[in-house]
């Protein structure tokens, strides 16, 4: 690992003085191997290391140390040498800093700051968080429609410097609306004295600024685009959402659905620039709820107190029953969750298919955990065959009920407008074993009883 390495000589180089060795690091390292060097340092060497680097390369640098380590080195710096950075760092990644800082260090921060990037960072800060707004890039190169082909290429030349990507140029009218889209490659091959409106695309797909970012992000992986564009309601171009940024958001939104699955409230941060306190809220709120959903079991035994002091050999096989359902549920659950997260195709809305399919799978898996709950009882536990068969029924009947459960309930929670997420494996467990127990004490010691 490059930290492993690096970190003692370049805390001796700081100690040292060393401005040529400093410089050197700065240069010779990718930014993003620079920034897990730096991560391990305290601000205030950080900021000793990045002042030998040059604008352009430590704005580079800051972008890649994430944003928990960049809101503690915000403090470190004055606001004169920040709002410098501020400008140069992308518009995207400057909008999610900013956003992470509080309201008073800003309205400090963006007077030093030019007039166009102050308008551009107060409109990027309007859009509703998780939208496409707020992650958009206002950095896209653009292009009249009759623009010759030479000249597009001198403009994009001089554009180039300040902009996201080149690669797609996007063709406005005079009020900024979206007319077409050209590559860079069209460009190249065309003639010099064809026009831009001759060689551009017409049929352009975008996203509107409002939209949940998560759906942006499986558009851009839908349609294999290095950047999508976003307008507002009037079809004017407002920005765009690069591949990279997509990637982040598939990959943020998927960690979002493995922890609400885990029964932990989603963490703003990794886990390890977590705090304890924040940790013990996020994962507490879950464990209370669970403990009360648990509760709800214990009432259900504590009503049926009589049958299980009647039927003492019942107890022996309970762990069964309840294991057998609620895995099957969080086996569902964890599939059809994401399943619905990645909208892997139009099948997931045929919910009864989907639940004629689920219930021969949930058929099986009971049969074939039923037999095994028979055998067990019939000869390791040498239970009569009429209590063995009990055992047995009881177990396919709650893992059928536990597969239903995990594909209907995460359907129902879309269905409201919720995250089918919210149906952690723990919570179909947890609803799985109130109903094995009132399946186990209520029907078939129940049956027992008038058999018997």
């Amino acid at each position: 690992m490059y930290h492993e390495l690096l970190l003692p000589d370049i805390r001796q180089m700081i100690d040292e003085g060393d401005e040529a060795g400093l410089r050197e690091f700065c240069d010779i390292l990718h930014p993003a191997a620079a920034a897990e060097v730096l991560r391990e340092m305290d601000p205030a060497r950080v900021w000793q290391v990045l002042a030998f680097a040059p604008m352009e390369t430590r704005v580079e640098i800051f972008e890649h140390l994430g944003l928990p380590h960049q809101v503690e080195l915000v403090d470190e710096i004055d606001r004169d040498r920040l709002s410098k950075i501020i400008e140069a760092m992308s518009s995207d990644d400057r909008a999610d800093l900013l956003g992470r800082m509080d309201d008073e260090q800003v309205e400090q921060l963006l007077p030093l700051v030019t007039k166009a990037e102050r308008a551009d960072i107060r409109r990027l800060l309007s859009y509703p968080e998780e939208s496409a707004g707020s992650i958009m890039s206002t950095g896209y190169a653009s292009l009249r429609e009759e623009t010759f082909v030479r000249d597009a290429l001198l403009q994009l030349r001089s554009q180039a410097p300040k902009k996201e990507t080149i690669y797609y140029i996007f063709v406005l009218d005079d009020g900024g609306r979206l007319e077409g889209i050209v590559t860079l490659r069209d460009l190249i091959l065309a003639k010099p004295d064809k026009v831009v409106r001759d060689i551009m695309n017409r049929d352009v797909i975008s996203v509107r600024v409002d939209e949940d970012q998560e759906h942006v992000a499986r558009e851009v992986a839908r349609y294999n685009f290095l950047a999508m564009p976003v307008v507002d309601n009037q079809n004017r171009l407002v920005g765009i959402v690069t591949h990279d940024d997509a990637m982040d958001i598939v990959r943020e939104e998927a960690d979002e659905d493995v922890q609400r699955m885990g029964a932990v409230e989603p963490l703003q941060d990794d886990y390890i620039d977590t705090g304890a306190a924040t940790l013990a809220w996020k994962r507490g709120k879950w464990l209370l709820f669970l403990a009360v959903v648990a509760l709800f079991t214990a009432e259900v035994l504590d009503r049926f107190e009589e049958t299980s002091a009647k039927h003492v050999w019942a107890v022996l096989f309970l762990p069964l029953v309840l294991a057998s359902g609620g895995n099957a549920g969080s086996q569902s659950a964890t599939l059809v969750i994401r399943s619905l997260a990645l909208s892997q195709d139009r099948r997931q809305n045929r919910l009864l298919g989907l639940l004629g399919r689920e219930l021969i799978v949930g058929l099986i898996l009971g049969g074939s955990l039923a037999l095994l709950g028979f055998v067990v009882a019939a000869t390791w536990f040498e239970r009569p065959v009429l209590q063995a068969l009990m055992v047995a029924m009881t177990v396919f009947l709650v893992v059928i009920f536990g597969t239903i459960s995990g594909l209907v309930l995460p359907f129902a929670t879309r269905r409201v407008g919720l995250d089918p997420a919210l149906m952690s494996t723990p919570l179909i467990t947890a609803l799985v074993d109130i109903a094995g127990v009132l399946l186990y004490y209520g029907l078939a010691l129940w049956l027992l009883d008038v058999l018997g």
